[in-house]
C-alpha cells in the first residue's frame, strides 16, 4: 500500500515571514513589517519624553513576500518608534501616510494621549530561577476564570498599592485562596493591551473586561503597578513574568483569555491605529466595495485566511508561551479563526490545525470559545482533536434542570423535561463529543464573566442592564434562571433557603461532572452583580470580587473546597476517556444508571418527563491510580423522596461523602448499607463512596 501523501506545511509557515518586528543585534536593530500593498513603509522615530516629536524617519525596503525591512542603529533597547504607510487608493485600501501607527509585533507600547500609542523597544530578557510549569493533567484541571483587576481590587489583605495589578494576584493571600479552594489554574480575561470603544466613553463607561485588542503582543499597562508604569513597559512586562512564575511556583497554571477575532479599530469608521493603515485589504474580512464582513459583531473579523493575519496569531501564541511561560490560551469566538478565503468555518482550517498540532503549544491547554455571530457560527463539538471548547449544552441543560425546569414545575404542576439530558452531560457529553475526543473536551461550566453569576442566575428571572446604556436591549434575554418567587433582593428566609440549595444544586454538579469543570470567580462565596448580566463597561464595585462575607457565604465556599477535595481524591469522578462496552478502557469510567427504586433505570423511565430521580453509579478504570467507585443521587423535583441504595455486586457498604442539603457541609461520614432507604428533600444532590 502507498505512504499517505504528506499534507504540505501551510503557506503562512514559510520562512518569508521569520522574525516580523524588531530584532535587536549588535548593530542595533532591525525592523520587519508585513504590508502587501503598500507602495512605502517609513520608521518613525519619536522623542521618549515628547512622542510627538520625531527624531528620524527611515525608510523600510521590500524584502520579499509582502514583508518590509530596515536595519539601523537608532533601533535600541527603549526606542520609541511608529510607522508610517502609503499605498493606493482603492475601496479595499485606507493608507494615509501621515497617521503614526503601531507594529503589531510591538513588545512594548507608551501613551500619548487618548487613543494614541508609540511602539517601545523592550529586551523581555528575564530569570525564571528555574520555577517550571505546573503542567497539570486536564483530568486534574479545575479553572478558576478572573478578571486581573476584579480580582484583587477590594482584597483587605492585599496591600491598596498591589490592588487590581499583576503583582496583587501573585500576593500569598491570593494564593492561598486559590489553593485552598482546589483550583489548579486561574483563566485570565483579555491581558493583551486594549482600548475602550470611544461609544462607552461618551457614556462615561469603560471596556471593563478588555475584549477589544490594541496589540497581540503587549501586556495591559493599567493593570500593572503604579511602580511598574512608572519605569516603563519594560518593567510591566517584568510584572507580568513575576506574577506567572510565583503562580506557578505555587502549582497554579496561568491560561490567558486571546481575543485574535477582531481588533480596537472596530467597523470601517473606527480608529486607524495599526491593523487598518497598514494593509486594510489583507487583515479584515470585507466584500470587494470594502464592507466589512463581521462575524464577531465587534465591527471588524480579522481575515485569518490570508497569511500574515495567520502568522500573526501563531506568532503572538508562541510569543506568550515563550517568553511568559503561559500554560494555556482560552480563544475567544474561536470559529473566526477557522474561517477560510470563503468566510465558512472549517475545523481543519490550516490556523486551527497549526496550533493544535505545533510542537510547543499542543503541550498547553487550547480551549475554544466554540461560536460567533456569523453563517454556521455555532460550532461546538466541531474542534478538531487537540481541543477543548466551553461546553455551552452543558451550561444550558445544566440551567435548565435545577431552575428553569423548576420554575416550570411550579406553575403548570408536571416538569417540561425528565432527566435523560441531564444524566448525559453530568457523564461527558458524549453525545457532543467523539470518543477520540472524550470527557476532557468539555469544559463544563455553569456561569462566566458573560451572563449572571451563580448567585443572580437563583435571584433573577430577568436581566437588569440599564446602567450600561443601551435601555436594557444589551446582554442575553434567555438565562435559563429562577428568583425562586421574588426578584433580587428579598428577606424572605424562605426563598433565600430555596437560592442557597439551587446555588448548592448547580455548583455540585459542575464540580462532580465529567470533564473540565471552571469557576467563575465569586461564585464560591455567591458574589452578586445585582442582576447584570453583560456588566463588561463597568469598572466598579458592581464588577469587583467583594472579599466581606456573610455566613452563608462562608457556607456555600465550604462546599466549594469540599467539593473540589472529592474531585481530587475520587477519579471516578474525572475520566479520561468515555468507556466502551465491548472492552475496558484504562482512564475511563464505567457507568450503571439505577432509579430511586435501586433498580436499573428503564427506557420507559429515561424518557419520563416526570421521572427527574436517578442514581449514578461510576467505577473508575485508572492508568495511574487505585479503582475508585462513586454513587451520586440526583433528585431534580420540589417534593421530598426516599431513595433505595441499589445492591450491587461486590458492594457491601456507601460511605457519605457530601450533600447539598445542609447548609455547611458535614464532617461526619455515615454508612449506609445496599437496599437501605435514603431520604432527601425537594431538589438535591448526595454523593457516596461506594465500597
Amino acid at each position: 500500500m502507498a505512504s499517505p501523501t504528506p499534507t504540505a506545511p501551510p503557506s503562512f509557515l514559510d520562512p518569508a515571514y521569520d522574525a516580523l518586528g524588531v530584532t535587536l543585534g549588535a548593530g542595533g536593530g532591525t525592523l520587519r513589517v508585513w504590508s502587501e500593498h503598500a507602495s512605502s513603509v517609513e520608521l518613525v522615530i519619536v522623542d521618549p519624553t515628547d512622542l510627538d516629536w520625531i527624531t528620524a524617519a527611515i525608510p523600510l525596503t521590500p524584502a520579499g513576500n509582502g514583508v518590509w525591512q530596515v536595519t539601523t542603529p537608532k533601533l535600541a533597547l527603549g526606542t520609541h518608534y511608529a510607522l508610517r504607510v502609503d499605498g493606493p487608493s482603492a475601496p479595499r485600501n485606507t493608507f494615509n501616510k501621515e497617521t503614526l501607527l503601531l507594529d503589531p509585533y510591538a513588545r512594548g507600547l507608551a501613551p500619548v494621549r487618548l487613543g494614541e500609542w508609540r511602539c517601545v523597544v523592550v529586551d523581555g530578557a528575564y530569570d525564571w530561577q528555574g520555577v517550571e510549569r505546573p503542567r497539570t493533567p486536564m483530568h486534574r484541571t479545575v479553572i478558576y476564570e478572573a478578571h486581573t483587576k476584579g480580582l484583587t481590587k477590594r482584597h483587605p489583605d492585599i496591600p491598596p498599592a498591589l490592588h487590581g495589578t499583576y503583582a496583587g494576584l501573585a500576593h500569598p493571600a491570593m494564593i492561598s485562596h486559590l489553593t485552598s479552594l482546589g483550583v489548579t489554574a486561574v483563566e485570565l480575561l483579555p491581558i493583551h493591551a486594549f482600548e475602550t470603544e470611544p461609544r462607552l466613553l461618551t457614556h462615561g463607561l469603560t471596556n471593563y473586561w478588555g475584549y477589544n485588542t490594541l496589540n497581540f503582543f503587549t501586556p495591559h499597562g493599567a493593570y500593572a503597578t503604579a511602580e511598574a508604569i512608572a519605569a516603563g513597559p519594560e518593567a510591566v512586562l517584568r510584572e507580568v513574568k513575576d506574577t506567572v512564575r510565583t503562580l506557578h511556583a505555587a502549582g497554579i497554571e496561568v491560561i490567558l483569555d486571546v481575543v485574535y477575532n477582531h481588533t480596537s479599530e472596530l467597523d470601517i469608521g473606527g480608529p486607524r491605529s495599526s491593523f487598518r493603515g497598514i494593509d486594510n485589504a489583507a487583515y479584515y474580512r470585507q466584500q470587494p466595495d470594502g464592507a466589512y464582513i463581521d462575524v464577531t459583531g465587534c465591527g471588524n473579523a480579522v481575515n485569518t485566511s490570508t497569511d500574515a493575519a495567520a502568522r500573526l496569531v501563531l506568532d503572538s501564541l508562541h510569543y506568550w508561551a515563550r517568553e511568559v511561560q503561559v500554560d494555556g490560551f482560552r480563544f475567544d469566538l474561536a470559529p473566526t479563526l477557522g474561517r477560510g478565503a470563503d468566510h465558512a468555518f472549517s475545523a481543519e482550517h490550516p490556523l486551527l490545525r497549526a496550533i493544535a498540532t505545533d510542537p510547543e503549544l499542543r503541550e498547553l491547554k487550547l480551549i475554544a470559545e466554540p461560536w460567533d455571530v456569523g453563517m454556521d457560527g455555532w460550532q461546538t463539538g466541531n474542534f478538531g482533536p487537540g481541543w477543548s471548547e466551553w461546553n455551552d449544552r452543558y451550561r444550558d441543560r445544566v440551567r435548565n434542570f435545577w431552575l428553569s425546569d423548576i420554575d416550570y414545575a411550579r406553575r403548570a404542576s408536571t416538569s417540561p423535561a425528565g432527566i435523560g439530558g441531564f444524566a448525559t452531560r453530568l457523564a461527558g457529553s458524549s453525545n457532543t463529543f467523539s470518543r477520540e475526543r472524550g470527557p476532557l473536551a468539555s469544559i463544563n461550566f455553569v456561569t462566566a464573566h458573560d451572563g449572571f453569576t451563580l448567585r443572580d442566575l437563583v435571584s433573577y428571572d430577568v436581566k437588569h442592564n440599564m446602567g450600561n446604556g443601551e435601555q436594557n436591549r444589551d446582554g442575553a434575554d434567555t438565562n435559563r434562571s429562577f428568583n425562586h418567587g421574588a426578584e433580587g433582593a428579598t428577606t424572605d428566609e424562605r426563598i433565600l433557603a430555596s437560592r442557597r440549595k439551587a446555588a448548592r444544586n448547580l455548583l455540585g454538579t459542575l464540580l462532580l461532572s465529567a470533564g473540565v469543570p471552571m469557576v467563575t470567580a465569586g461564585d464560591e462565596f455567591g458574589r452578586t452583580q445585582r442582576g447584570n448580566n453583560n456588566p463588561y463597561c463597568h469598572d466598579s464595585a458592581l464588577t469587583w470580587v467583594d472579599w466581606e462575607h456573610a455566613p452563608w457565604q462562608e457556607d456555600l465556599q465550604a462546599h466549594a473546597r469540599r467539593l473540589l477535595e472529592l474531585r481530587r481524591d475520587n477519579p471516578a469522578l474525572r475520566p479520561q476517556h468515555f468507556a466502551d462496552a465491548a472492552h475496558p478502557v484504562p482512564g475511563s469510567s464505567v457507568i450503571d444508571w439505577y432509579d430511586e427504586n435501586g433498580q436499573t433505570m428503564s427506557l420507559e423511565r429515561w424518557n419520563d418527563p416526570a421521572h427527574r430521580t436517578l442514581q449514578y453509579d461510576a467505577l473508575s478504570l485508572p492508568e495511574h491510580e487505585d479503582p475508585n467507585r462513586v454513587l451520586l443521587i440526583v433528585h431534580g423535583i420540589e417534593k421530598p423522596i426516599q431513595v433505595t441504595l441499589p445492591r450491587v455486586d461486590g458492594i457491601t457498604r456507601y460511605t457519605s461523602l457530601w450533600s447539598s442539603v445542609p447548609e455547611r457541609p458535614d464532617d461526619e461520614r455515615p454508612v449506609y448499607g445496599p437496599g437501605e432507604a435514603i431520604a432527601l428533600p425537594g431538589t438535591a444532590l448526595h454523593l457516596f463512596r461506594m465500597e
